[in-house]
């Protein structure tokens, strides 16, 4: 997501667009075989629901009967501090690794 302040999609600069959506097309992308999933959701909240007043994107790892309903999928906290980051980091590697 962007490094300077925008607070919702509409602040977001048209040159930004690409670059912004194309990392969340790319992550979307390599979620499901590297955490296992089935599919993806992307979501992006524009000041209600926002609880982080910075515009962001949400990619959430999906698989069927995992509970989302609507924009509203059964949020759990990792194990660890541990856990967490080695999600990040699996997802790190998957974005830097060459395609296919």
């Amino acid at each position: 997501m962007p490094r300077a302040h925008y607070v919702t999609l509409a602040d977001l600069p048209p040159s930004l667009l690409g670059p912004v959506f194309g990392r969340v097309q790319q992550l979307s992308a390599v979620m499901p075989a590297t955490l296992g999933a089935q599919g993806s959701f992307v979501g992006i909240n524009n000041v209600v629901s926002q609880s982080v007043p910075h515009f962001h994107a949400h990619v959430v790892p999906r698989t069927k009967g995992d509970g989302l309903r609507g924009f509203f999928w059964p949020r759990t906290r990792y194990a660890s501090d541990q856990e967490a980051e080695d999600y990040a980091a699996r997802l790190r590697a998957a974005l830097h690794a060459p395609a296919p």
